[in-house]
């Protein structure tokens, strides 16, 4: 069977694109992240969208009683955030972005998890039209009393 070159490089394109489009995890099967959130959130939703539009699968789970998540996944409560995630056995709270929990999967650090404390502005999920108004913000690894500085960010750019 011959192949024309108009259709090889039409294959060729499509799978290139692909490959392009499908963010950090287009080689292998995307991590689920699961995350439990305020039915009333709607920066939790934004965050969720961050987090699928770089390649990651995420299910979404409305609770009312996020404090008692937050207990079970033992996150202290000057760490607390909108919502908690599990992801392959580390718990993501608050508004962590994308890249950090990338570098979280990939280093593997024996850590209970990422934090991003409160709701910085610029934020994965609180994006404003101002982006001079955008905070500095850090991603803190935490297990039990112990935090450490894990990445720094302006908006969704690693500083």
């Amino acid at each position: 069977m011959l192949i024309s070159r108009r259709t090889l490089l039409i294959g060729s394109l499509t799978l290139a694109g692909t490959a392009l489009i499908g963010g950090p995890f287009a080689q292998e099967t995307a991590p689920m992240i699961a995350v439990k959130k305020d039915p009333w959130c709607g920066c939790c939703t934004g965050w969720a969208l961050h987090l699928e539009q770089t390649g990651f699968s995420v299910d979404v789970e409305d609770i009312e009683e996020m404090d008692k998540v937050k207990d079970a996944l033992s996150v202290p409560a000057d760490l607390r955030s909108c919502h908690t995630a599990t992801v392959d056995g580390y718990v993501i709270e608050g508004h962590v972005p994308a890249e950090a929990i990338t570098a979280l999967l990939k280093d593997r650090p024996k850590i209970t998890g990422l934090v991003v404390p409160g709701m910085p502005l610029g934020s994965p999920g609180m994006e404003g039209a101002d982006e001079s108004s955008y905070e500095t913000y850090e991603v803190l690894a935490f297990d039990g009393d112990r935090r450490d500085v894990f990445m720094r960010f302006i908006g969704q750019t690693r500083v």
